[in-house]
């Protein structure tokens, strides 16, 4: 076989962890698609899979191989596309994409449906996590980062900025009364946020009119490292926070959470699509990511806050 030809047996057996699967699925004997897979296994010079009598298990350098091959033959469904399909109209392959829980919740996966009717054989994965991944070593083709980008070789796409709230739960503010001046967060309680436990809080954060941000300490039995636990918190009563208004927008259209002190706010953050410097990015990447742009785009200007227009 063609090494195109191992590569797609290889995936096939990978994702249904099964020779004789793959082999069914493509029409293939048996003996062929064990073939294939060893003859791979020979032109790479590395083991690929663990076989055993009940189970077919990639190692570990067959995983990369696997991640590796998805995008190679998806590129070369690209490449043939761009001559079957007038206008290169059809998508195909995977791209995998990271960002913050709260944006793919409220933004991105609710329009994702028109996306994949558009593009019915394209995949998409969506990692949600609060940590920075790795870009390249974790195999992702771009991502959603709020904040400074920070790394270098990495391309930066700006998508615009996140403006921010303060917010209470009506049952906190009814058992603590509602702040009115910076003075009385004395009086008031925080839900700390950090990047991992043990770090110490910023306190509240506030820009003032020349742009320079202060932090105001204050008193908080919560901390939390995750911006799920963080809303929970706050809708629990335990505290104030400071998040963004695209992720809190219903939650204070409904009564759930109040907004306090707007006029001493955290400063905006910018939201970022990053990727990896790629001489020849691949149109499927480029699409969603004009996708997640516009769509992301939109709420972004939907949620600035009145002081920032």
């Amino acid at each position: 076989m063609s090494p195109i030809e191992c590569m797609q047996v290889f995936t096939r057996v990978a994702e249904l962890a099964s020779f004789t699967q793959a082999a069914e699925a493509l029409g293939l004997p048996k003996a062929s698609a064990s073939l294939a897979v060893q003859q791979l296994e020979t032109q790479l010079g590395t083991r690929l899979l663990h076989r055993t009598t009940r189970r077919v298990q990639l190692t570990q350098d067959g995983q990369a191989c696997y991640e590796r091959c998805k995008d190679l033959l998806a590129e070369l469904d690209d490449f043939q596309a761009m001559f079957q399909h007038p206008g290169g109209a059809l998508l195909r392959g995977r791209v995998r994409i990271d960002m913050s829980t709260g944006l793919a919740r409220n933004v991105v996966i609710p329009q994702l449906p028109d996306l994949l009717q558009r593009h019915p054989a394209l995949e998409v994965e969506i990692s949600s996590t609060e940590r920075r991944v790795d870009l390249v070593r974790e195999g992702f083709d771009c991502v959603l980062r709020a904040g400074a980008v920070g790394d270098a070789g990495l391309v930066a796409r700006p998508l615009g900025l996140l403006h921010m709230a303060n917010c209470a739960s009506p049952a906190y503010l009814a058992a603590m009364g509602t702040p009115r001046t910076l003075a009385d967060l004395a009086q008031h309680r925080l839900v700390h946020y950090v990047g991992t436990l043990g770090a110490r809080s910023g306190g509240f954060e506030t820009q003032g009119r020349d742009g320079a941000v202060a932090h105001h300490a204050m008193a908080g039995a919560v901390t939390v490292n995750n911006a799920e636990a963080y809303q929970a918190a706050c809708l629990a009563g335990l505290g104030l926070i400071q998040a963004p208004h695209l992720g809190v927008d219903d939650l204070l259209a409904n009564g759930l959470l109040v907004e306090v002190l707007p006029e001493h706010l955290a400063p905006p953050m910018p939201l970022t699509l990053v990727y990896a410097h790629r001489r020849n990015l691949s149109r499927r990447v480029r699409v969603v990511m004009d996708w997640l742009a516009e769509v992301v785009g939109a709420r972004l200007m939907l949620s600035e806050s009145p002081q920032s227009a």
